[in-house]
């Protein structure tokens, strides 16, 4: 299977996707990549690494969208750029199972709906992220920024998608979560209590009700469904958390001769805290809705979340992720979209 990536648009391109890219090939043997962007900056990278390999492939693309352009209008006036003919490769090519990039995430959300289409019976696509939580876990949140505004309908489809989703990551029976200002039924706008109801509804689902934010971390949920809006505040706020948290870890540390000493001691649990707590060592947030599995990994990802998010791609595609989808959606035909 081939997975194409997106070589430009990250804070370290086109380094950290290639050699992201080079480090999953390495540890999976049946993975094929095809590197999409300027072939000459791509080639550079390559012969600095001696890397020639049948498994690699090359699409030479002479357009880039910024982060600070009009997605719909990018998309439209830049068709040889990477996002536009990556996806193109993706839809075309049979052997080619999931892309990942780093650029704009509205371009890549714009891109991936008119390029792959949207899933049918779906009422609004989802971005979902995936944080550890504090059982050694993860938590799949959704959704974590593609609509501003959305509808009870919206929130049950989040709820489907993120189960069927879970479930291909190996949880055998995800616990559902809506969450909303308060943990009773008759919380949140009354869009969230309309939700509720939807959700709970469908037996199929292990919905346990609604959650508070300080619960997202706390394992006592699989799938965080929320609106875009409040969502993407969640997702964020927990990135700055973890990140303030190492920060004032630091400094205290510093400021203290005998915490230095015992911060030599507790290296390693130091190393291993930072590698699940930061966003940038893990995956991508895969765009579930569309008709074929697109991952989008931080703009200031490493090669390790990007080689990561490859993995995780392909496995997706491998899982029937999409399929999975739109036979439950198939099947729920009782809720308007």
């Amino acid at each position: 299977m081939k997975i194409v990536v997106d070589c430009v648009g990250g804070d370290d391109s086109p380094k950290s996707a290639i050699f992201g890219a080079l480090d999953a090939l390495k540890q999976d043997r049946d993975l094929q990549v095809v590197l999409a962007g300027p072939i000459k900056s791509v080639q550079n990278v390559l012969e600095q690494e001696k890397y020639n390999s049948s498994r690699v492939h090359l699409l030479n693309c002479s357009e880039q969208i910024a982060n600070d352009e009009i997605p719909s209008v990018a998309i439209r006036q830049k068709p040889d750029s990477s996002l536009v003919q990556g996806l193109k490769l993706l839809k075309e090519d049979s052997s080619v199972g999931g892309f990942v990039g780093q650029g704009s995430t509205g371009a890549l959300l714009t891109g991936a709906l008119l390029g792959l289409g949207r899933i049918k019976g779906l009422s609004r696509p989802a971005v979902c992220p995936i944080l550890p939580n504090m059982n050694g876990g993860n938590v799949f949140i959704l959704d974590a920024g593609a609509n501003n505004e959305n509808t009870p309908q919206h929130l049950y489809h989040f709820a489907l998608m993120g189960s069927v989703y879970a479930r291909a990551m190996g949880v055998s029976n995800p616990r559902i979560g809506l969450l909303s200002n308060g943990t009773e039924r008759h919380k949140g706008m009354a869009m969230h209590q309309e939700a509720y109801n939807l959700i709970a509804e469908n037996a199929s689902l292990n919905f346990v009700g609604n959650i508070e934010g300080r619960e997202l971390l706390s394992g006592n949920v699989d799938v965080v469904v929320a609106d875009g809006y409040a969502g993407n505040i969640a997702l964020k706020t927990a990135e700055g958390t973890a990140l303030s948290v190492m920060h004032m870890l630091k400094k205290t540390i510093q400021n203290s001769f005998w915490a230095k000493v015992g911060a030599l001691f507790m290296r390693s649990s130091f190393k291993k805290l930072k590698k699940v707590l930061y966003y940038t060592e893990h995956g991508g947030a895969i765009f579930l809705g569309v008709n074929k599995v697109v991952v989008k990994v931080h703009g200031a990802g490493t090669r390790q979340s990007i080689c990561n998010a490859i993995l995780q791609a392909k496995e997706m595609a491998k899982s029937n992720l999409i399929e999975n989808i739109k036979e439950l959606l198939s099947t729920q035909n009782s809720i308007d979209v």
